[in-house]
């Protein structure tokens, strides 16, 4: 492979005369701020980074890596856990420029580019009254959540991002711009609704809307000494959950950095706000909480909420899968484990899937995950580099100690840097071995191998 050293200053300089958007090498002002992405425990160097602005620039930058033996990363919104959108030595293809939207307010549809952000498209499609499933954190990328499966606080009433996705823009391995939709290279759009950036550079996508303007949401936070009755509660409360109704219950800290331990569970109804209150009373009424903070809100300020827990920069490491049952033994040890967390800003969380997106057959898309249940998350995260071993290593004891409960199913966002094959074709599940044919179809020399891979059959 070739490194920085090796890069041909004319061959650049041809690049950046052709280019709309911005060329930059290690020698630009501009190359360590661009290069950094949201987990500050990433810290690679690529040889180059294309800032494009459209569907040309992207592919003439995957040429001039073919061109020149160099390996291609894809940003989106580069909030990916495992910092796939940037390695050494490759070319970084950022899509962060290409901020287009367009809603159609009577086809209730959206399109935007593969660099805008979920607040971004939820302050553009509020203005009309709409909205479509997209990621609890408001600071992540469209793209990358979507091709991967895309989890969000409206998932119960109208699926995950990629049961709303009615077509999308992508440039190949060999630089050709096609268009995957149930009426164009149908295997290639069954394919991205969950398989990841295996196929190409997503340049835009378009999502159907829903009537979504006000919500009913927040959060209730429990002493940390009620957790184990807490969420032996939510186990039950979930039982009979509404599709309006969206929960993700969890052990975490305080926002103000004290370090003070709470159990807590962030809410989200799309519906009637007097329903709204009728499905969430015996919520709201159980226990002795520290704290409620419920209330109508718009949509879009909803999908702030958890941003303030997830900053750019902190050093993040992840371990998730879906459980087979909240069982009692588990819930015990999380919560014992959560005492000696070594950082005020880790947490354990789980997140409910009901409703509509467990209404979806699992091979009718490449995500497979629609049995309803909980998906745990374990989310260490600090700020001090010299903490890093410690957070890791209570990462995966805690990860290591609830293997007995989980399901083997993982969800491939959610995958950190170290996970192998094992876990991506856990990820895939029975749609794996049609995801690899795909694959071999549309990037043989699997030139997109920077993600949760899946190499091409042959």
């Amino acid at each position: 492979m070739a490194t920085i050293a090796a890069l041909d200053a004319e061959r650049v300089e041809t690049l950046r005369g052709a280019f709309s958007g911005t060329v930059l090498t290690p020698d630009d002002e501009s190359y360590d701020d661009v290069r950094r992405v949201h987990n500050g425990l990433i810290d690679r160097h690529p040889a180059l980074i294309a800032r494009c602005l459209g569907t040309a620039d992207i592919a003439d930058a995957i040429r001039f890596a073919g061109d020149n033996g160099l390996e291609i990363t894809v940003r989106g919104g580069g909030h990916n856990v495992a910092g796939r959108a940037v390695a050494d030595g490759a070319v970084m293809i950022d899509l962060s420029l290409m901020k287009g939207m367009y809603v159609d307010q009577d086809a209730r549809t959206v399109r935007a580019q593969g660099g805008v952000l979920w607040g971004e498209l939820n302050r553009e499609t509020a203005v009309h009254g709409l909205a479509v499933t997209g990621g609890v954190i408001s600071t992540t990328g469209i793209a990358g959540l979507t091709l991967g499966g895309g989890l969000g606080w409206l998932m119960p009433k109208y699926g995950l991002a990629i049961d709303n996705l009615l077509s999308v823009d992508i440039v190949t391995a060999d630089g050709e711009a096609i268009t995957a939709s149930t009426g164009e290279n149908p295997d290639l759009f069954w394919a991205v609704r969950g398989g990841g950036g295996n196929f190409g550079v997503a340049t835009s996508f378009e999502y159907q809307l829903h009537p979504v303007r006000t919500v009913v949401g927040g959060l209730v936070a429990h002493p940390f000494p009620a957790a184990r009755d807490l969420l032996r509660f939510v186990r039950e409360f979930a039982q009979e959950l509404p599709d309006e109704l969206m929960i993700a219950a969890g052990l975490v800290h305080a926002p103000d950095g004290s370090g003070v331990k709470l159990a807590a569970v962030v809410v989200c109804h799309c519906g009637a706000e007097e329903q709204a209150n009728e499905d969430l009373k015996p919520l709201l009424e159980f226990g002795e909480p520290a704290m409620v903070d419920v209330g109508p809100m718009p949509y879009p300020v909803l999908n702030t909420i958890l941003d303030a827990a997830f900053p750019k920069e902190a050093l993040n490491y992840w371990k998730s899968s879906f459980l087979r049952d909240l069982e009692d033994d588990l819930i015990d040890l999380m919560t014992a484990s959560f005492e000696v967390a070594p950082s005020p800003m880790s947490s354990v969380l789980l997140e409910h899937f009901h409703g509509a997106v467990s209404r979806i057959g699992e091979t009718a898309t490449a995500w497979p995950h629609r049995t309803p249940g909980f998906n745990l998350v374990i989310t260490g995260e600090w700020v001090d580099p010299a903490a890093t071993d410690e957070n890791v290593a209570w990462v995966r004891s805690l990860y290591s100690e609830l293997e007995p409960y989980v399901s083997g199913r993982r969800y491939v966002n959610y995958l950190d840097a170290d996970e192998g094959d094992d876990a991506v074709q856990s990820a895939f599940g029975p749609n794996y071995e049609r995801l690899v044919k795909i694959k071999a179809t549309y990037d043989p020399e699997n030139v997109f191998r920077h993600n949760q891979n899946i190499p091409p059959a042959g």
